[in-house]
């Protein structure tokens, strides 16, 4: 007999009732350091008393309208991220997938609306991941995610992560622009090579393409740069984000130039909950916090004293772990035992990491984390895989 709830998850056998800062505490009364934050969603860790407030206050007074009529708190945040980036201008929505659809339909939009409607491919890459709605999942190309849904949505092609010459043989007369994470976070915290991106924004000029940034994972400060791309010294014209920008409200946003946006005009696109003033005051809170002027700077300090105590627990663990990948606080473990285990091997023991691609351990703590957050993770770290080491191996037992 199939579950109430539709059975399309995993899940780990543990239920939460409460969190407090980088803190989760489960419904049978345990502790757990929570490296996962909702999948890199709760940057500014569990209850913060400023998005509490945020969202009691609006809570009382106003939870949505529709997009039939204005919405201050839209023009506020839109204003503000505006100010912070390269964008002209944002769609507001509710999720990741949500602001990648939007950033599709506006890079095909741009060209048909200059009269060349048969522009309408992205180029993408390897390992990626977008969402999980028809064009996501195709733009992701990632077999486990599309069988069984029928013909791919067209439009999508996909070359070897990174393969600038792969990029230039593949474009052509329908080449609409290229779509990239920075930093590949379900693929296996895999970073693009600053070069490429600078690489990548000289060929779609070069080509009049558009560059679409997939940030949903990797923005918001989560780098030690406001936004991933920051690091390559580029901007994009069109740029998603999500997770983060809700600090645990489901909040997305389609940033774009005013030259990209051509075409995205009064009814070509919607969404009924998009920046609703729930949401909104939630997201203006959080932004409240992460514009502070130190907060950026702080990330990646804590990122940088985090590699470094993590490249330690590699040199300890040879026999476990191989690597560690990323930057700021979106930092992946690849590993030599399967990463399954070791997630639930530091589950285990009190602390929440999430898998990733390429035998990846994810680790996308909120920002907020400490020096001693940090020294407690490592124990747990280091007691963790020598328990998946220090054993008997399936054959040594035979």
């Amino acid at each position: 007999m199939i579950a109430p709830v539709l059975p399309t998850y995993a899940r780990a056998p543990v239920a939460f009732e409460r969190g407090e800062g980088p803190y989760l505490f489960s419904t049978d009364g345990r502790k757990f350091l929570d490296f996962t934050a909702g999948i890199a969603v709760n940057a500014l860790g569990h209850a913060h008393p400023h998005l509490v407030a945020a969202l009691t206050d609006q809570a009382g007074k106003l939870w949505h309208t529709s997009n039939l009529f204005e919405v201050p708190g839209q023009r506020r945040l839109a204003e503000r991220l505006v100010a912070a980036t390269f964008a002209d201008t944002v769609f507001f929505c509710n999720s990741g997938a949500e602001a990648l659809e939007c950033s599709i339909k506006m890079a095909r939009k741009y060209h048909a609306a200059r009269g060349e409607p048969e522009r309408y491919r992205l180029i993408t890459f390897e390992g990626a991941f977008h969402g999980r709605t028809l064009a996501t999942i195709a733009a992701g190309g990632q077999k486990k995610y599309l069988e069984g849904f029928g013909p791919l949505v067209d439009g999508f092609d996909q070359v070897a992560f990174g393969d600038l010459a792969a990029v230039k043989k593949m474009i052509g007369p329908q080449t609409a622009g290229v779509l990239i994470e920075p930093i590949q976070g379900e693929g296996g915290v895999r970073a693009v090579p600053r070069e490429t991106m600078r690489a990548l924004r000289s060929l779609c000029d070069e080509h009049g393409l558009l560059l679409v940034l997939d940030e949903v994972q990797s923005g918001m400060a989560r780098t030690g740069k406001l936004f991933a791309h920051e690091w390559s010294g580029i901007t994009p014209d069109i740029m998603a984000i999500a997770k983060a920008l809700g600090g645990g409200f489901p909040v997305g946003a389609c940033l774009a130039t005013e030259r990209a946006a051509t075409g995205m005009t009064a009814g070509v696109h919607g969404s009924t909950f998009g920046g609703n003033p729930l949401a909104m005051a939630v997201a203006n809170a959080v932004l409240d916090i992460v514009f502070e002027p130190a907060f950026v700077a702080r990330v990646e300090q804590i990122g940088n004293y985090l590699k470094q105590q993590l490249a330690m627990v590699v040199d300890k663990n040879r026999d476990a772990i191989e690597d560690v990948r990323g930057q700021g606080l979106l930092l992946g473990l690849k590993c030599k035992v399967a990463n399954t285990e070791l997630v639930t091997a530091l589950r285990e023991r009190g602390m929440l990491v999430v898998g990733a691609g390429d035998n990846v351990v994810r680790l996308v703590p909120p920002l907020t984390i400490t020096e001693d957050h940090v020294r407690e993770a490592i124990g747990i770290l280091n007691d963790a895989c020598a328990s998946l080491t220090h054993r008997p191996t399936k054959d040594a037992a035979k």
